[in-house]
């Protein structure tokens, strides 16, 4: 058989890697090392990591509540509440009313919180150059913009997902083979 593999994949075959190939072991590690160094880029903001990125949302007016917040970044509202109320003592953000309805507020960012996110955006640079610099400079971009197609999938059906529906389409699927492997194991006999 013709394999037409990299030699990083060649690698994994080998066994040279920790994850063989398990998606949720390979997104578990990354995730665990860009989170561990994120929190060092910016542990220094209030709520570290979570701070940075609801910073990030009100930098780029995507901040629009806090209960949109608290659902996009998968933190109970009260934290949210909380965290937001650190953010702003620091004057990283402000809450403005919402026209559309008083009851709301949009996160905003300060000029302070610009300024500051600007120094926090270049540390976060490097640590993301840190974690791709083990791919191809030609597959960073597209691994990046597969990563947020997924994020924007998983945003948009993940709260919705069945798991009693997820087994019944497995079941489905590989009902098929089981057919088979009945008629083998009926014809041997």
């Amino acid at each position: 058989m013709t394999s037409h593999r990299s030699s990083g994949e060649d690698a994994v075959v080998a066994g040279a890697s920790p994850t063989g190939e398990d998606f949720g072991i390979a997104i578990g590690m990354v995730f665990r090392a860009y989170a561990k160094a994120t929190e060092a880029a910016v542990g220094d903001i209030p709520g570290g990591p979570r701070g940075y990125f609801v910073l990030t949302a009100a930098v780029q007016g995507e901040a629009d509540s806090q209960r949109s917040l608290a659902e996009r970044f998968g933190v109970d509202r009260t934290v949210m509440t909380y965290l937001l109320d650190d953010l702003e003592r620091a004057g990283l953000v402000e809450r403005k009313p919402d026209p559309a309805d008083r009851r709301s507020r949009h996160i905003v960012a300060t000029p302070h919180g610009k300024h500051r996110w600007v120094e926090l955006r270049s540390r976060v640079e490097l640590v993301e150059q840190h974690i791709l610099a083990a791919l191809p400079a030609e597959s960073q971009a597209s691994f990046r913009s597969m990563l947020c197609i997924l994020a924007s999938h998983v945003h948009e059906h993940g709260a919705n997902v069945d798991a009693c529906q997820m087994v019944a389409e497995l079941d489905r699927s590989e009902e098929p083979e089981r057919a088979s492997r009945r008629g083998r194991r009926s014809s041997t006999r």
